[in-house]
Protein backbone atom coordinates (compact mmCIF):
# COMPACT_ATOMS: atom_id res chain seq x y z
CA UNK A 1 0.00 0.00 0.00
CA UNK A 2 1.15 3.50 -0.70
CA UNK A 3 1.51 5.83 1.87
CA UNK A 4 -1.73 7.76 0.85
CA UNK A 5 -3.45 4.88 1.37
CA UNK A 6 -2.27 3.63 4.52
CA UNK A 7 -3.32 7.04 6.02
CA UNK A 8 -6.34 6.95 4.98
CA UNK A 9 -6.93 3.54 5.87
CA UNK A 10 -5.59 4.15 9.64
CA UNK A 11 -7.50 7.51 9.98
CA UNK A 12 -4.03 9.96 10.06
CA UNK A 13 -2.62 12.11 7.88
CA UNK A 14 0.77 11.67 5.61
CA UNK A 15 2.56 14.07 8.17
CA UNK A 16 1.08 12.11 10.93
CA UNK A 17 2.70 8.69 9.39
CA UNK A 18 5.90 10.10 8.53
CA UNK A 19 5.92 11.68 11.82
CA UNK A 20 5.75 7.88 13.78
CA UNK A 21 8.15 6.52 10.75
CA UNK A 22 10.91 8.55 12.48
CA UNK A 23 10.17 8.11 15.94
CA UNK A 24 10.25 4.71 14.74
CA UNK A 25 6.71 3.82 16.09
CA UNK A 26 6.44 2.14 12.20
CA UNK A 27 9.23 0.11 11.06
CA UNK A 28 10.55 1.88 7.65
CA UNK A 29 8.85 0.81 4.09
CA UNK A 30 9.94 -0.73 1.21
CA UNK A 31 10.60 1.34 -1.66
CA UNK A 32 9.48 1.25 -5.00
CA UNK A 33 12.22 1.85 -7.74
CA UNK A 34 10.84 5.45 -8.11
CA UNK A 35 11.47 5.83 -4.32
CA UNK A 36 7.86 5.34 -3.38
CA UNK A 37 7.04 3.83 0.37
CA UNK A 38 4.90 1.28 0.10
CA UNK A 39 3.86 -0.39 3.35
CA UNK A 40 2.53 -3.81 4.18
CA UNK A 41 -1.27 -3.63 5.24
CA UNK A 42 -0.08 -4.56 8.89
CA UNK A 43 1.11 -0.90 8.71
CA UNK A 44 -2.71 0.01 9.12
CA UNK A 45 -3.15 -2.06 12.31
CA UNK A 46 -0.45 -0.71 14.01
CA UNK A 47 -1.46 2.89 13.09
CA UNK A 48 -4.82 2.17 14.76
CA UNK A 49 -3.15 0.45 17.81
CA UNK A 50 -0.93 4.19 18.18
CA UNK A 51 -3.64 5.82 17.64
CA UNK A 52 -6.02 3.66 20.13
CA UNK A 53 -3.12 3.97 22.92
CA UNK A 54 -2.96 7.44 22.40
CA UNK A 55 -6.90 8.19 23.52
CA UNK A 56 -6.08 5.92 26.43
CA UNK A 57 -4.08 8.80 27.29
CA UNK A 58 -0.32 6.71 26.93
CA UNK A 59 2.65 9.53 25.27
CA UNK A 60 4.45 7.83 22.05
CA UNK A 61 7.05 7.35 24.33
CA UNK A 62 4.99 5.11 26.03
CA UNK A 63 3.35 3.48 22.87
CA UNK A 64 7.16 3.19 21.84
CA UNK A 65 8.36 1.21 24.72
CA UNK A 66 4.64 -0.78 24.65
CA UNK A 67 5.26 -1.74 20.96
CA UNK A 68 9.22 -2.95 21.55
CA UNK A 69 7.67 -4.77 24.68
CA UNK A 70 5.27 -6.45 22.86
CA UNK A 71 7.76 -7.74 19.51
CA UNK A 72 9.73 -8.88 22.39
CA UNK A 73 7.09 -11.41 23.93
CA UNK A 74 6.02 -12.01 20.40
CA UNK A 75 9.63 -13.11 19.04
CA UNK A 76 9.62 -15.24 22.82
CA UNK A 77 13.18 -13.72 23.28
CA UNK A 78 14.80 -13.73 27.10
CA UNK A 79 13.22 -9.89 28.27
CA UNK A 80 16.51 -7.64 28.22
CA UNK A 81 16.35 -5.10 31.53
CA UNK A 82 16.86 -2.24 29.47
CA UNK A 83 13.31 -3.26 27.62
CA UNK A 84 10.37 -1.58 29.62
CA UNK A 85 8.07 -3.17 31.39
CA UNK A 86 4.76 -4.55 29.68
CA UNK A 87 1.16 -3.09 29.06
CA UNK A 88 0.08 -4.93 32.37
CA UNK A 89 2.47 -2.63 34.35
CA UNK A 90 2.23 0.51 32.27
CA UNK A 91 -1.59 -0.04 31.83
CA UNK A 92 -1.73 -0.50 36.17
CA UNK A 93 0.49 2.93 36.21
CA UNK A 94 -1.61 4.70 34.04
CA UNK A 95 -4.87 3.50 35.33
CA UNK A 96 -3.14 4.75 38.81
CA UNK A 97 -2.67 8.39 36.90
CA UNK A 98 -5.97 8.24 35.34
CA UNK A 99 -7.58 8.03 38.66
CA UNK A 100 -5.90 10.69 40.50
CA UNK A 101 -7.02 13.30 37.49
CA UNK A 102 -10.26 12.00 37.94
CA UNK A 103 -10.22 12.39 41.75
CA UNK A 104 -8.56 16.01 41.43
CA UNK A 105 -11.33 16.98 38.71
CA UNK A 106 -14.11 15.70 41.03
CA UNK A 107 -12.74 18.41 43.61
CA UNK A 108 -12.97 20.95 41.23
CA UNK A 109 -16.01 19.82 39.75
CA UNK A 110 -17.48 19.71 43.05
CA UNK A 111 -15.43 23.42 44.47
CA UNK A 112 -17.21 25.18 41.02
CA UNK A 113 -21.03 23.93 41.82
CA UNK A 114 -20.54 25.07 45.12
CA UNK A 115 -19.47 28.93 43.53
CA UNK A 116 -22.16 28.81 41.41
CA UNK A 117 -24.62 27.80 43.99
CA UNK A 118 -23.41 30.73 45.98
CA UNK A 119 -23.65 32.96 42.99
CA UNK A 120 -20.03 34.09 42.98
CA UNK A 121 -19.87 36.81 40.18
CA UNK A 122 -16.78 38.45 41.04
CA UNK A 123 -13.68 36.89 41.68
CA UNK A 124 -12.10 39.77 43.83
CA UNK A 125 -15.78 39.95 45.95
CA UNK A 126 -15.70 36.03 46.19
CA UNK A 127 -12.51 36.04 47.83
CA UNK A 128 -13.38 38.83 51.07
CA UNK A 129 -17.19 36.77 51.36
CA UNK A 130 -16.83 34.60 53.95
CA UNK A 131 -19.44 31.98 52.23
CA UNK A 132 -17.43 31.59 49.08
CA UNK A 133 -16.38 28.11 48.66
CA UNK A 134 -13.64 28.88 46.14
CA UNK A 135 -10.35 28.23 48.23
CA UNK A 136 -8.67 31.72 48.45
CA UNK A 137 -7.63 31.13 52.20
CA UNK A 138 -5.82 27.92 51.77
CA UNK A 139 -3.73 29.67 48.97
CA UNK A 140 -2.68 32.25 50.72
CA UNK A 141 -1.11 29.85 53.16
Amino acid sequence: MRSGQVAAAAGVNLQTLRYYERRGLLPAPDRTLGGHRVYPPEAVTRLRVIKVAQRLGFTLTEITDLLAAGHQHGARRPARTSVKPGLQAQAASKLADVEARIADLTVIAETLRSALAVGCDDLADCATAPECPLPFAELAH
